[in-house]
Formats: structure tokens, C-alpha cells, sequence
């Protein structure tokens, strides 16, 4: 192969590849390229600057957040004491001394409604003694009338057998003067 000016690979008397260019002093241009690389990445390319303050961002979000969550814990753990240590046992004494309080009343109540229940057994009891009292007072004069009646019917019955009896004399006597009568 051979290297002219129209081909690629070396040129004619030059270490260096085809693609590669001796800046004036003759030094190999890798060193400038990198440097324009660098150039361009910190002017042009902010993916590291952005990552940086992403991550900034998150530190600071995650110490924040956990401040707070911290600040939160700490809140909820004094209302705890709190509420152990005062209105913990305020909400025992008022509602020991209320239960009291309605137990006293629930006792008295019930007191009044066991002698509310004697007073109404005890009117029951009387009226159920004078219902039967009444009732074998009914029975007496029932018994009493119906023997009156039987008396009265006894009575009637004698009274009218005597009646039938008259009659039938009376009839009888009749009917001798009036055969008396006939006769003629």
C-alpha cells in the first residue's frame, strides 16, 4: 500500500495516522480535543450539574421531611404524656364520679318503682278481696233469690191448684143447675 496525498493512512513522513493532525509545534492534537471536550461537556452538557442538584435536592427533601416527621413524632409523643398524665386521669375522676352520681340515681329510682310495685300489688290484692268478697255476697243473694223464687213459685203454683180447684167446683155447681135447668 502506498500512502499519497489523495489516500488514507499515514501521511507521507508522518508517524501519526491520516486522521490525525500536528497542531504548529508538531504535538499530536488528542490533548487539544480533550480539552474542547471538556469545554463543551461543562458549557453545553449539564447532566452532571442537573444529577448534582437532583441529589441536593433529594438530601434535602429527605432531611426535611424527616425533620418534620421527627417534629411530628415528637408532637404526638408529648400529646401522649399529655393524655397519660392529665386528661387521662381527669376522664377517670369525672367519669368515676358520674358513674356514682347515676348509680345513686339508678338506686333510688329502682327504690321507688319496688314501693310503687308493693303499693300496686297490695291495691290489686284488695280489689281482687273485694271482687271476691262481692262475688260470694252475689252468690249469697243469688242463692237467697232463688229460693225466694222457688217459695214464690210454689206459692203461685199452690195458688193456682186451689184456683183450678174452685173453678172445677165452681164448674161442677154449674153445670148441676144448669142440667137442673135443662131438664125443664
Amino acid at each position: 500500500m502506498s500512502s499519497g496525498p489523495g489516500t488514507p493512512g499515514k501521511a507521507p513522513g508522518s508517524p501519526l495516522p491520516a486522521g490525525r493532525k500536528r497542531d504548529s509545534a508538531g504535538a499530536p492534537a488528542h490533548p487539544i480535543i480533550k480539552d474542547i471536550g471538556e469545554i463543551h461537556s461543562r458549557l453545553l452538557d449539564h447532566r452532571p450539574v442537573i444529577q448534582g442538584e437532583i441529589r441536593y435536592f433529594i438530601k434535602e427533601f429527605e432531611e426535611k421531611r424527616g425533620l418534620r416527621e421527627v417534629r411530628v413524632l415528637e408532637n404526638l409523643n408529648t400529646m401522649i404524656y399529655e393524655t397519660n398524665d392529665q386528661t387521662l386521669p381527669k376522664c377517670e375522676q369525672v367519669m368515676h364520679d358520674d358513674l356514682n352520681e347515676a348509680l345513686k340515681r339508678l338506686q333510688a329510682a329502682n327504690h321507688r318503682i319496688l314501693r310503687l310495685q308493693q303499693r300496686e300489688q297490695e291495691e290489686r290484692k284488695l280489689q281482687t278481696d273485694t271482687l271476691m268478697a262481692g262475688e260470694k255476697q252475689r252468690l249469697a243473694h243469688w242463692e237467697v233469690f232463688m229460693k225466694d223464687q222457688h217459695n214464690k213459685r210454689a206459692e203461685v203454683d199452690e195458688e193456682h191448684r186451689k184456683a183450678m180447684e174452685r173453678l172445677k167446683e165452681q164448674y161442677a155447681e154449674m153445670e148441676k143447675d144448669l142440667a137442673k135447668y135443662s131438664s125443664f
